[in-house]
């Protein structure tokens, strides 16, 4: 898949790049209107602090992920903070817009009111903020000071050591990559009640659909066993995931999976709120991923509330 390149954003500029499209139209929802500000060709000039925000507008963006567009930075000029997304809840379910970091963390997310998208840009560039305070204020549903409850489970907010990863094997399904390797006697028990591996490395790949409890559907998905993943935060998870299948999750079996009861795994939103965690005992996991192949939930659904026992803990 030949993936395109952000153009050079000028001096004082944001990319605001739509990836929604219907009949080669882009769909922009209600967001322009939300965000305000004049209109001056394809850029939009904000009031609240004078951002200029540049329109993006292609077919070749068409269901781009947050997670992409790191790699999507040309060569040579200033290193832009962020990207901003009119993306699918953008368009068909009227959330705000879509941050990207392009350089704390590059390829996680975090939703913005589409109303105060100007100042928060403002505060961004003069460093007012950082992307880390965007993530560390963050509800359930990966928006910015949202009001639908804060996860039990915070995405770290340290920054990682800087170091270059290779992508993640490409699959149109999820993938269960190991970042601990503390435990190797875990790591195989994990896998057994997963209902062991094949010869091609895949959990779940030869279900007896007869025998399948649909409360705990199991997880079907390729294991990811290389050191060089070690110690892999969920922030830098969208940016390693192959643009050229539709994966459905990545969950990280962490150091939590090994030390705590249930064998809990991190599971990474790759598209709502790309790198937002959630933490479940590794008997739903199947049960998340069956629910975002057939849109029946999101992913938010399976973020534990902070001070609220879990749903699934009654199952």
């Amino acid at each position: 898949m030949s993936l395109p390149v952000l153009p050079q954003p000028a001096p004082g500029e944001v990319l605001l790049v739509g990836t929604c499209y219907r009949d080669g139209v882009t769909g922009w929802g209600g967001l322009l209107n939300e965000i305000g500000g004049e209109r001056e060709g394809d850029v939009l000039i904000v009031a609240d602090g004078g951002v200029r925000l540049r329109l993006i507008e292609g077919r070749e963006w068409n269901s781009l992920n947050g997670g992409n567009f790191p790699a999507l930075l040309p060569d040579g000029g200033p290193e832009p903070l962020v990207v901003v997304l009119a993306d699918i809840p953008v368009v068909f379910g009227g959330d705000g817009p879509l941050l990207v970091d392009l350089v704390e963390i590059p390829g996680r997310g975090v939703r913005v009111p589409s109303a105060r998208l100007g100042e928060i840009l403002t505060g961004l560039t003069d460093g007012a903020l950082t992307f880390t305070d965007l993530v560390r204020d963050m509800d359930v549903c990966g928006m910015y000071q949202g009001d639908n409850g804060r996860a039990a489970f915070l995405a770290p907010t340290t920054l990682p050591p800087r170091r270059t990863l290779p992508p993640l094997p490409a699959s149109d399904v999820s993938l269960l990559v190991r970042t601990c390797f503390d435990d190797e006697e875990g790591w195989r028990a994990l896998l057994a009640e997963l209902g062991g591996t094949n010869e091609d490395g895949w959990v779940g790949a030869d279900l007896d659909m007869d025998e399948i409890d649909p409360d705990h559907f199991p997880l079907t998905a390729l294991t990811v066993d290389d050191r060089v993943y070690e110690d892999l935060q969920p922030g830098q998870v969208p940016a390693l995931v192959p643009p050229q299948e539709h994966t459905t999750l990545v969950a990280l079996a962490d150091a939590r999976t090994f030390s705590e009861p249930g064998r809990p795994l991190t599971v990474v939103d790759l598209y709502d709120t790309p790198g937002q965690p959630a933490v479940l005992p590794c008997r739903m996991v199947g049960s998340l991923a069956g629910n975002l192949e057939i849109a029946n939930m999101d992913f938010f659904e399976f973020i534990a509330l902070e001070g609220v026992e879990p749903w699934w803990n009654g199952s």
